[in-house]
Formats: structure tokens, C-alpha cells, sequence
């Protein structure tokens, strides 16, 4: 039996789980399984790798995108200049090489929508998908900035995000944790009533299907999009990357 995986904390919301035993059912892949792997610390990584001798690929997810990569033999090109993992490969000889395909899936699923007023991307949030984000957005040639609620150095913070932050960013990226279910009331602190008609709102989260960040966005006519379909394009590109 070859067991694929997720890797994260407080992963019970995990769609992957469902997303992959569906895709196995329903490709006859009946040697295949997918499991969560709930992690308290990063630091259980090993142990899981050496008792699990059946797993032969990986999904990484919050908040462990960045803090797993010590614990690889080697990455990809593309996650080496991310500086973040969502998909670990096993290879032949049982050696972990580390990949991103958020990436991946961000930027297919958002270069439909944009369009010529869409010149400057402002992203929510510092951590691993942050950077898959950063990295996408400066392949489709989008300058952004980072917005945070901690001290960070490469990011202003939330308070001062105002009316001219909007106007000079139309494409305002939430890749935080907050709204995700069951905490759908929170929203990143940023002053919704400079949403307009402009505006791009993206959301990397799926579940709920709507944030209130979302929900926000839209009152102020501005154009919405989730996550979901990120998830999917990126969870096809783990599945090319296990099997290549």
C-alpha cells in the first residue's frame, strides 16, 4: 500500500484528505492512501518518517511550510528561491526532496482574472504561502508589498494600511489563517471601506467557502476569488511531482 500524506497542526479541516481519497476512488487507485499526520511540533518529523516506512509523499501546510525544510535532504530549484515546501518527494533510495506547488496553483488560478488596472498586489501575512505568492506574482511581473499585523521587517503594519495603500494596491492577497473555519468571524484588520469596483480580493482560504474577508471585499463591489481552486491546481501538481 503507498501512503501520501498531509503534515500541519490542527489539520482535522484539511480538505487534501478528501480531495485525494476521492481522486483515488475514482482513478482505481486502489494501492493508494492519503493520511493526516497531526504534528504538535515540527520536531516529530523524524520519528513519523522512520516508523512510517509506507509513506512515499507528503503535503505540508500551516505552519510548517518553512520550518520543515532543515529536516529535508534537498529542494527544488523553485522552493530553494521560495524559501518554502508544500510537497515532499520521497525518492528511490528513501531521501526527502522538498518542492512548492502553491505557487503553482495561486498563479494559474488568479492570471484569469486580472486585468489592466490590477497593477500592484498587497499580501497579508509573512509566512510559507506568503513567499509561494511573492514568488508568483513576481513571475507574472506584479510588484508587491507585505502587510502584517507582527513586526516584521519587509512588511508595514496593519494600522498603517489606509486609502492610499488602496489606491496604489488594487490586488489585496489575505494568505493568513484568519477566517478559517471554525473561526469564520475574524478577518485581517485592514480598513475594508477603501474596497471598490478596482479592487481584486483573493483569499487563499476554502473553507468557509466565503470569508468575512471576502464578504467585505464584495459589499464595496470588489472583485472576489477563494481558494479552493489553488488548492486543487497545486494538489494535481503534488500528485505530478510524487510520480515523475
Amino acid at each position: 500500500m503507498k501512503v501520501y500524506g498531509l503534515i500541519g497542526k490542527n489539520i482535522e479541516y484539511s480538505f487534501s484528505k478528501k480531495y485525494f481519497t476521492e481522486r483515488f476512488a475514482n482513478t482505481n487507485a486502489e494501492d493508494c492512501i492519503y493520511e493526516n499526520f497531526n504534528l504538535l511540533s515540527i520536531e516529530d518529523f523524524p520519528e513519523l518518517i522512520q516508523t512510517r516506512k509506507d509513506i512515499v509523499g507528503l503535503n505540508v501546510t500551516i505552519p510548517y511550510k518553512e520550518a520543515v525544510i532543515p529536516y529535508l535532504d534537498k529542494l527544488s530549484k523553485k522552493a530553494q528561491k521560495i524559501g518554502a515546501v508544500n510537497v515532499i518527494r520521497f525518492t528511490k533510495k528513501r531521501k526527502l526532496k522538498g518542492y512548492n506547488s502553491d505557487y503553482y496553483g495561486f498563479k494559474k488560478s488568479i492570471q484569469p482574472l486580472l486585468q489592466p488596472h490590477h497593477q500592484k498586489a498587497l499580501i497579508l501575512g509573512t509566512g510559507g504561502a506568503s513567499k509561494a505568492v511573492a514568488f508568483a506574482l513576481s513571475e507574472l511581473e506584479i510588484p508587491y508589498v507585505f502587510a502584517s499585523r507582527e513586526s516584521h521587517p519587509n512588511a508595514i503594519p496593519y494600522e498603517r494600511v489606509n486609502s492610499t495603500t488602496f489606491d496604489n494596491y488594487q490586488i489585496i492577497i489575505n494568505t493568513t489563517p484568519l477566517g478559517t473555519s471554525p473561526n469564520t468571524e475574524e478577518f485581517p484588520p485592514i480598513p475594508y471601506d477603501f474596497f471598490t469596483e478596482k479592487h481584486l480580493a483573493y483569499d487563499l482560504i476554502y473553507n468557509p467557502e466565503e470569508t468575512q474577508f471576502l464578504k467585505k471585499a464584495k459589499k464595496k463591489g470588489s472583485l472576489t476569488k477563494n481558494g479552493l481552486e489553488m488548492l486543487i491546481l497545486q494538489a494535481e501538481k503534488a500528485w505530478r511531482i510524487w510520480n515523475q
